[in-house]
């Protein structure tokens, strides 16, 4: 029974949520924009997760012109984060940011906005 079990758990794959940044630079812009990307990865080993998760960000890199004819760049940065999940449960918290902000009530308001478009674009 001890050697089914050990077969088992060899073949049982376990969730990662990976934190995926890409550069973007623009010709156009002055500043320069980071996109910071939460993926699932299903690996057998936190290594495998990681080289997964980098693959990913490497293979998304891209280059192209946008609508005003100028280059614009993807660049991956990196994976800084590799989560475990321990299970996958309906509700469950996958990732939670906490925010400091001088006015709270633009970024209440803001919330709140983007929950109302969240909405009207469901009844369509």
């Amino acid at each position: 029974m001890k050697f089914v079990l050990i077969i088992l758990q060899a073949f049982v794959m376990n969730w990662y949520i990976a934190k995926i940044v890409f550069g973007i630079k623009s010709e156009t812009s002055q500043k320069q924009q980071f996109d910071e990307q939460l993926r699932l990865i299903v690996a057998q080993s936190h290594e495998e997760a990681m080289l997964k998760a980098r693959a990913i960000g490497l293979s998304e890199e891209d280059s192209f012109l946008n609508d005003k004819n100028k280059r614009v760049r993807w660049e991956f940065i990196n994976v800084p984060e590799l989560i475990p999940m321990q299970r996958l449960e309906d509700g469950m918290e996958v990732y939670s940011q906490i925010h400091e902000m001088e006015e709270a009530s633009n970024y209440i308001h803001v919330i709140h906005q983007k929950a109302v478009a969240l909405r009207l674009k469901d009844e369509y």
